[in-house]
């Protein structure tokens, strides 16, 4: 009797495979940077739109209502938050118009690891995030706002701060994998809008109309907000109501299901192109 052998996988292993994906989604991440080169006007638009809502909102309209003490304080984590909910259009507008162009589809039809431009898409996206909340941390600072708790409370609250775009993100993505067409983002993107506003962003849920503040506490976007706030020492942190007495915990939580959720429907939908 002869032994048998199994020969390994044209691929080779687990270690091989991933290894490539890892390679696959950096040449990914790269097309993109690559575009910012190619297109600064948009970038500059993107780092700019969050601190043009800042100063607006200091100088102009107002924010910190229903806060004790410097409204500036109170306003600044909350833009710093509503800005990662904000600008998925660049995201959605890139997809659908390598949807339409067929890039995608050229794409799948080469040797590479599937998922691999989601992932160079996302982790750009992730790159503007930070450069984004770089400036606005910068202007925030040039019109007289501090945290207060050290740089590893500083450190934390970026952490949540961007573990949220990474869950909006994906919902992005997931949206403009849907809609297939450019024209049809904008109309999606104007579903963010009610999302921000609807949240502790501009004032305390205690300054609203009762069942609207019960909404507001329970946005996402306010759990992040507050924990936010209180890693920062300003006003507005954790006190009052279970929501906010636990946003840390939900601060991580929400964005967890939004990822455990959309991510999966994202990368099944994206398999299902072109079959």
């Amino acid at each position: 009797m002869s032994a048998t052998t199994t020969a390994p996988g044209p691929h080779g292993g687990a270690p091989a495979r991933l290894g490539r994906a890892v390679a696959d989604s950096w040449t990914m991440t790269r097309r993109e940077l690559a575009r910012w080169a190619r297109q600064p006007v948009q970038v500059l638009v993107g780092l700019a739109f969050p601190v043009m809502l800042l100063l607006m909102f200091t100088y102009l309209v107002g924010g910190g209502r229903g806060v004790d003490g410097d409204p500036t304080a109170f306003l600044v984590p909350g833009m710093l938050t509503l800005a990662m909910a904000f600008g998925l259009e660049s995201t959605m507008l890139a997809l659908t118009q390598d949807l339409g162009k067929g890039v995608i589809d050229r794409f799948r039809s080469m040797p590479m690891a599937s998922g691999a431009v989601l992932v160079g898409r996302s982790a750009a996206d992730m790159l503007q995030s930070a450069a984004a909340l770089a400036v606005m941390t910068g202007v925030g600072y040039a019109v007289g706002w501090r945290w207060h708790h050290g740089p590893a409370a500083a450190l934390a609250a970026l952490g949540l701060l961007l573990l949220l775009r990474f869950a909006m993100l994906w919902v992005g993505i997931q949206l403009a994998l849907a809609a297939g067409r450019p024209e049809l983002v904008t109309g999606v993107q104007i579903l963010v809008w009610p999302v921000g506003f609807l949240s502790n962003v501009f004032a305390t849920p205690a300054s609203m109309p009762g069942w609207l503040g019960a909404v507001v506490e329970w946005n996402p976007l306010s759990a992040t907000a507050t924990a936010v706030r209180d890693l920062f020492g300003a006003p507005g942190g954790a006190t009052g109501s279970w929501a906010a007495e636990h946003a840390h915990l939900l601060a991580v939580l929400w964005p967890l299901a939004i990822i455990a959720v959309f991510f999966p429907l994202a990368v099944s939908r994206f398999a299902r192109l072109s079959r």
